[in-house]
């Protein structure tokens, strides 16, 4: 069992999703000797539904799960929050944990694990989360021909339409915007974007571009594309006659 001090959760809500009882138990016992408030699901469904009721600060989130998987529910979480993610799982293999990471996980584990790199990990991600955000740097609005960005207020804007984004997406979005035409390699944008200590790899990249992609295929017309630089990284390419109107 765990030594350390109760001081360290500092009241903090770590969401349990793991239908395995006697897993479950132990890291309770644990998150809550370390003064987290412990919350618990035994399916993915319900994890869900206490995710989106609770807002917890962390996810702790076994793969196989009933009603709703784990990548599942990993997929959607990543889709409505930035909440950190660490997987814990049977499966081990380098794939499974690429997989993992690419549907946006924050951290991987594999059963079994020392509770004491554990708890670490779980603090480790809470307190990244807690970071102050950079500065916006300016200029803070985007206008190209109806689209706009206005990271002020954290909105994008086609026509009349708002285009719903997780803040990942948004901040992704934002960072290419700023620089049309000039190639962001992968490394750039996860140092930018994720963080310098994210754990995460090139696909967990890709797998954001994509979800931008598809918000905006809905749009019959777009002031501009994300282009894939095969085997450097990505690149915003305005319309012929656009410009950036700040």
């Amino acid at each position: 069992m765990t030594t350390q001090p109760p001081s360290i959760g500092r009241g903090r809500k770590v969401l349990l999703v793991e239908d395995d009882e006697a897993v479950r138990m132990t890291l309770r016992y644990n998150l809550a000797a370390t003064g987290y408030v412990v919350l618990e699901a035994n399916s993915g469904t319900r994890g869900l539904e206490i995710a989106r009721d609770r807002s917890p600060d962390l996810v702790v989130l076994d793969l196989m799960l009933p009603e709703l998987t784990g990548e599942e529910l990993c997929r959607i979480l990543r889709q409505e929050s930035d909440v950190p993610i660490l997987m814990l799982t049977a499966r081990g293999s380098e794939p499974d944990k690429v997989q993992g990471l690419a549907l946006g996980a924050d951290d991987y584990m594999t059963k079994p694990f020392g509770i004491s790199e554990f708890l670490a990990r779980v603090e480790a991600l809470i307190r990244r989360a807690e970071r102050p955000p950079r500065a916006t740097p300016t200029p803070d609005h985007i206008k190209l021909a109806d689209f706009v960005l206005d990271a002020s207020a954290r909105r994008v804007m086609l026509g009349e339409r708002e285009v719903k984004m997780s803040p990942r997406e948004f901040n992704l979005l934002f960072f290419l915007l700023r620089n049309p035409g000039k190639v962001q390699s992968r490394e750039a944008l996860l140092r930018d974007v994720w963080g310098s200590d994210f754990h995460g790899d090139g696909k967990t990249v890709a797998v954001h571009i994509r979800w931008l992609r598809e918000k905006f295929e809905a749009f019959p017309t777009m002031p501009f594309r994300i282009n894939t630089v095969f085997g450097v990284g990505y690149r915003i390419d305005l319309a012929p006659g656009i410009q950036v109107e700040r």
